[in-house]
């Protein structure tokens, strides 16, 4: 006679014949719950395509193009020059037309019966010097060389040669001369300088590599030879097709060929002499070791 069953019996045997219940074969009942899709953080955390929070970056925020961080644009970053290149230490000439040149001339600024150097053009505002950014002068140009009608002594740092010719055709003079960083600071600005109460310095020889242009005659530069100088006037006049007047006849003679000396930066003050803003006096040295200073 069979024995009957007994209850959960054959739950028994089913679990006699499974493995061991592990973490690894656990699952839940097919249907017990609904898996949900996870949503980002943010306000956009439902789009789970990357614009969602990201950190550093605030709600998916994208720089604007161009930007490589920092307060200042890659474009002062970078200069224009490379430092390498030897461009930042180049000297730089700010050009001056002689429609500019006339411009002033008209207008009062510029006495044409004066000598003009820097010290008039820096006054008048017909160009602004930064000794610190490199600047060494004026190259004047030749814009404006057909109406040009002014008898002028200038003197400039550069010239280019339909410049030279147009105010030679006038009947004019150029003179093109160079001014160390010290003396340029000087020119540019003189009433400061003189107001410290300091002897007027020694202007100083231009280097190796400028020597060459202010030697030359046909750049009319301040150390060529006189007698060259006057050739070289002979020559551009037969080039451009012009008399070139002559200006020992003319009474403004002396102003016309007034020069400076190659060590002096001011018109009528010479190197060691100080200037008395107050009293309105000029003071000149008397030592001896002194005049042979700024003599030589």
């Amino acid at each position: 006679m069979p024995f009957p069953k007994k209850p959960g019996g054959k739950s028994l045997d089913v679990l006699q014949n499974l493995p061991r219940i592990t973490l690894a074969n656990l699952r839940p009942e097919p249907g017990s719950k609904k898996l949900d899709k996870r949503r980002g953080r943010g306000q956009h955390g439902g789009n789970r395509s990357g614009r969602g929070h990201k950190g550093e970056r605030q709600r998916g925020t994208r720089p604007r193009l161009g930007f490589e961080g920092g307060q200042t644009p890659f474009y002062l970053v970078i200069p224009k020059y490379g430092f390498n290149e030897g461009h930042s230490h180049r000297p730089q000439y700010h050009p001056m037309s002689l429609k500019r040149l006339q411009y002033l001339i008209d207008l009062g600024r510029l006495d044409p019966t004066q000598p003009i150097d820097l010290t008039q053009l820096v006054n008048a505002r017909g160009v602004t010097i930064q000794p610190h950014k490199k600047d060494f002068g004026v190259q004047l140009v030749d814009e404006g060389n057909e109406i040009f009608a002014a008898k002028i002594n200038i003197e400039v740092q550069r010239a280019t040669e339909g410049a030279i010719a147009a105010i030679e055709r006038n009947g004019g003079t150029i003179t093109t001369s160079y001014y160390d960083p010290i003396s340029l600071a000087i020119v540019i600005k003189p009433v400061p300088f003189f107001l410290q109460g300091k002897p007027i310095p020694k202007k100083m020889l231009p280097g190796e590599d400028m020597v060459p242009y202010y030697v030359d005659a046909a750049n009319r530069g301040y150390l060529a030879d006189p007698e060259k100088i006057q050739q070289a006037r002979l020559a551009l006049a037969q080039k451009y097709g012009y008399v070139l007047p002559d200006i020992s006849k003319d009474e403004l003679y002396h102003m016309l060929s007034t020069r400076k000396d190659v060590r002096q930066i001011f018109f009528g003050l010479s190197p060691g002499w100080v200037v008395n803003m107050t009293e309105k006096k000029i003071l000149k040295p008397t030592d001896e070791k002194l005049l042979q200073y700024y003599r030589s």
